[in-house]
């Protein structure tokens, strides 16, 4: 912690035009906060201890790092960090935290939505409704059908509890193959993923982006699934070779896809993606159930408290792996 000489400072960076993150008021009464917009960040992480990166999304911090002078510790207001970390941060000693725990159970409940809109046709039958036909079509159940979550840390095994109440056989794939997993059973090697893939119904991808999960699903991987099968990606979209993929479903090499991530956001106009009947487009909200804002406010006032106090920081990230260790908060 900083001297008690010293009033603590905090910037926070706010998207341009975006609003301000709520209930901030106990951490104002302990620290002097400084709201900055991109523009701005250099000026304000000078002399700061911390840095709030409401802009979750925002790439600054790289270009004003030369001014971080006092920095201690940055808090990112998102799951994936992947937006932040570059190698002059990752080599220093300033503490990464960011928002795991807030958006588990909202990502899960859009997969299992995807997965079953896929299953009973949902895409086909707005579409034959938006042009007044009357058309019977077969259904699927999920109940017996298998599921791979690929990323197997607080998300992937919510999305996994969740999937296997309804019925689905749910595996897991990370870093490292193991057995006996209290929620995905067996855990393969996502390193091998085209060996084993073409098992399962349903391939759900929540891991964040790392140098080794960065196109993981390419056209090795996807030539490799079932023709039948449904890709979710909840992740990140350079997890995805989005040309391979768009090959895959006009070839028919996989049956469907729903994307709420994109390499590129927002995703281009004259991206195929937009216009492929078997593709769900949504932008990049999944995690967004009423309410996210003030959640994720509430849980840096309480990582902030914590840090003012000097106790143990929560979701510290390993700034070398990109994520929190699973089993790991502090």
């Amino acid at each position: 912690m900083t001297p008690a000489a010293h009033r603590p400072v905090i910037a926070v960076l706010c998207a341009d035009g975006g609003g301000r993150p709520p209930l901030l008021s106990p951490v104002e009464e302990r620290a002097e906060v400084r709201w900055t917009e991109p523009a701005g960040l250099g000026e304000a992480v000078a002399g700061a201890d911390a840095l709030l990166l409401w802009d979750f999304f925002s790439t600054a911090v790289s270009g004003v790092w030369h001014r971080a002078d006092r920095l201690e510790w940055i808090h990112v207001a998102a799951a994936g960090v992947d937006k932040l970390l570059f190698p002059e941060l990752v080599a220093s000693d300033v503490t990464v935290t960011n928002a795991r725990g807030v958006f588990d159970r909202p990502i899960a409940e859009y997969v299992l939505g995807m997965c079953l809109a896929h299953a009973k046709r949902l895409p086909a039958m707005l579409a034959d409704q938006g042009t007044r036909t009357w058309r019977h079509r077969d259904t699927d159940s999920l109940t017996g059908s298998r599921a791979l979550v690929v990323g197997t840390g607080a998300i992937g095994r919510e999305t996994a509890r969740l999937l296997s109440a309804v019925g689905v056989d749910v595996r897991g794939a990370g870093r490292t193959a193991r057995s006996d997993d209290p929620d995905f059973g067996d855990v393969l090697a996502s390193a091998d993923l085209a060996s084993y893939v073409g098992d399962f119904d349903h391939v759900v991808l929540v891991t964040p982006l790392t140098e080794q999960t960065r196109g993981l699903v390419g056209r090795e991987a996807l030539a490799a699934m079932r023709s039948t099968a449904h890709l979710v990606n909840v992740g990140r979209g350079a997890v995805v070779d989005e040309a391979a993929l768009v090959e895959a479903l006009r070839d028919g090499g996989i049956a469907a896809a729903s994307l709420d991530v994109f390499a590129t956001e927002p995703l281009p106009d004259d991206s195929p993606l937009w216009s492929m009947p078997q593709v769900v487009v949504t932008p990049h909200m999944s995690g967004d159930a009423r309410g996210w804002e003030e959640t994720l406010a509430r849980q840096f006032v309480d990582n902030a408290l914590r840090w003012l106090d000097g106790r143990p920081l929560q979701n510290v990230v390993d700034k070398r792996l990109g994520f929190v260790p699973s089993g790991r908060t502090t």
